[in-house]
């Protein structure tokens, strides 16, 4: 038990990032399945990019907070302009995430189940990077 806390103690940032990912991806692709199976069409390209922003603003609030609770412990005291380089940092991986589905999905065809998880992988890794370099840098 002692080295499973030495390993978790050495590698805590990423560790606990996993998690909250984990926790964030179930959160927003709750929101993303339950408006395409309920009032959005995914096949229709609109109605998918849609629901991919509704699954973005739902797992972006949910991660500001978390990523900076237990993740990277931020002290800051601006919290508004955090939050604005949390959600601009973010806008990247959307732009990252409806480029994947609409080529997944729209012009490949493969079921949007797929490209959906396929994306979240694609967004978790860069959603790191960025919330480490230049979001909750530590000063």
């Amino acid at each position: 038990m002692k080295k499973i806390w030495r390993i978790y103690k050495k590698h805590e940032e990423i560790i606990n990032y996993l998690i909250v990912g984990v926790c964030t991806t179930i959160f927003s692709l709750i929101f993303y399945f339950a408006s395409t199976r309920t009032f959005l069409d995914p096949n229709n390209p609109f109605e998918l990019q849609i629901a991919n922003i509704i699954k973005w603003v739902s797992g972006v609030l949910f991660a500001y907070v978390t990523n900076r609770i237990f993740v990277f412990r931020s002290k800051r005291k601006d919290i508004g302009r955090e939050f604005i380089q949390f959600t601009s940092s973010r806008i990247a991986t959307l732009f990252l995430d409806m480029f994947v589905m609409w080529l997944m999905v729209t012009k490949m065809g493969i079921w949007d189940f797929i490209a959906v998880f396929v994306s979240q992988v694609l967004v978790t890794v860069g959603n790191y990077i960025f919330s480490k370099l230049f979001v909750f840098k530590n000063k």
